[in-house]
């Protein structure tokens, strides 16, 4: 009895177009909780569940049909467009944010700024001594995260100018796992998303020029002098659109925009 009790409630769920699944991006992780979170105390009959992944993760899961969202910290590539249309599948995409993509240091690392031919001498392995970039004599620990990640492919593309990574860093399969691995090691160097920053890691400033160095926050990323910016964005089938157009209705209006702010990302 119990059983069928919880398959109708479920079932009524689906009828009603509220129970939701978003699934992907660990960039978006933080963000998509909290608004989901605030969505369903304001709509107490909706029934939102968020899980990570990566971006690359939560794309194919909606070329599968297994969730309503994908988040992504970057935008679809060409293949998932080709898979998307092979599945039948006709895509919406909301742009919900920015972000300031961040490069963080250990607290006790003297070198406070990078250039960013710099860094991908750094990410591909040609710069390995932090005495090489006026920093102290410490073997460079380089920490990336994993290859379904949006954040990876965003900074393979715009900072390391679709480079290789060296074959010894270490890829960490979310986005807080580099912030603990970057602030116990002296020596590391990671990438994450401007929410993931805290006290326990140095972000650096960074200049694509070699003149000007601007540090990532809410300002810079909102002025867009931080040369390290991109969009965050949602993925769904139209298919769904009944069923997701009230939550993407709030993240979009004022009181979801000031989330995005809360969580530490930049309002459109």
């Amino acid at each position: 009895m119990k059983r069928i009790v919880i398959s109708i409630i479920a079932l009524a769920f689906a009828i009603n177009g509220q129970a939701q699944r978003i699934k992907g991006s660990d960039t978006m992780l933080p963000l998509s909780q909290k608004e989901a979170e605030t969505f369903m105390k304001n709509n107490t009959t909706a029934k939102v569940t968020v899980t990570g992944g990566g971006s690359g993760v939560g794309i194919a899961a909606l070329i599968e049909g297994t969730t309503d969202i994908a988040q992504a910290s970057r935008p679809l590539k060409m293949d998932e467009k080709l898979k998307l249309q092979e599945a039948g599948v006709t895509y919406k995409e909301v742009v919900a944010a920015w972000d300031a993509l961040a490069v963080v240091v250990n607290p006790s690392n003297p070198v406070s700024q990078l250039t960013r031919a710099q860094l991908e001498g750094i990410f591909t392995g040609k710069i390995k001594n932090w005495k090489e970039v006026g920093g102290e004599d410490l073997q460079i620990i380089v920490y990336s995260r994993e290859t379904s990640s949006g954040t990876y492919e965003f900074f393979k593309t715009n900072v390391m100018n679709n480079k290789n990574f060296a074959s010894n860093v270490l890829s960490m399969p979310a986005t807080g796992a580099i912030i603990q691995s970057v602030s116990q090691t002296k020596g590391a160097i990671g990438y994450v998303g401007l929410a993931y920053v805290s006290r326990d890691v140095k972000a650096l400033k960074v200049s694509y020029d070699g003149k000007t160095f601007i540090g990532p926050s809410l300002e810079t990323a909102k002025n867009k002098t931080y040369p390290i910016i991109r969009r965050l964005y949602y993925y769904y089938n139209v298919k769904v659109e009944s069923k997701v157009k009230a939550y993407f209705d709030f993240v979009l209006s004022a009181e979801g925009q000031k989330i995005v702010e809360q969580v530490g990302y930049v309002p459109l």
